[in-house]
């Protein structure tokens, strides 16, 4: 599957946004790329909202048809647009590992997910878009368990808060998923309205 493989540093810096999470290099020059980097730009409502969507992009290592097809999902479901969009972007496989705190970042747990290192409801998935239902229960494949990322997040466990719509079983690294999130549970610095409105121009 398609994603993008670039500096996710100098998008950070272009989209203004930590992209990441902890990314020291995006605190040292939290300004644009390039020469005119520290020029100011005249903030226009399009570019606003464009930007905006092109955060949930990259923080989530979608590309843009298959967006798209989330926000369109989005649409077709009762309640508030924008929140059914991220409410679909938090249940990927690859984003509830790292929620879970199994994995440094998106990118990593993204890897970790087409290595194969997990099973959900006994069945193994390698598909990080892969969406997780309530009720699921993900665990990580015996072969894998004692491989060092996972040694590394028994270690590290409990340093990033675990979402109350997940519980994490810290000896076997065992995810049940609760709930689908709610837009109080998600814990990001999107503002979802932005990207409903750029979409609805269309």
């Amino acid at each position: 599957m398609a994603r993008y493989t670039g500096p996710i540093t100098k998008k950070s810096r272009r989209l203004k946004m930590d992209l990441v999470g902890g990314d020291k290099n995006f605190e040292l020059r939290p300004f644009p790329p390039g020469q005119h980097g520290r020029r100011r730009i005249q903030e226009k409502e399009y570019l606003t909202q464009l930007q905006e969507k092109q955060r949930a992009r990259f923080q989530y290592g979608v590309m843009e048809k298959q967006f798209v097809r989330y926000y369109q999902e989005a649409a077709r479901r009762p309640g508030k647009t924008g929140e059914n969009l991220l409410t679909i972007l938090e249940s990927r496989l690859d984003n509830v590992i790292y929620r879970a705190g199994l994995a440094r970042t998106r990118r990593h747990a993204r890897q970790l997910v087409t290595h194969g290192h997990f099973e959900v409801n006994g069945v193994r998935v390698d598909v990080p878009s892969y969406r997780v239902e309530q009720y699921d229960i993900i665990t990580v494949r015996k072969q894998s368990v004692e491989s060092f990322p996972f040694e590394l997040a028994r270690q590290t466990f409990g340093e990033r808060p675990v979402p109350a719509w997940m519980q994490v079983v810290e000896g076997s690294l065992q995810i049940l998923i609760h709930q689908l999130p709610v837009r109080a549970q998600i814990d990001s610095q999107l503002t979802e309205q932005l990207i409903v409105e750029l979409y609805s121009k269309n």
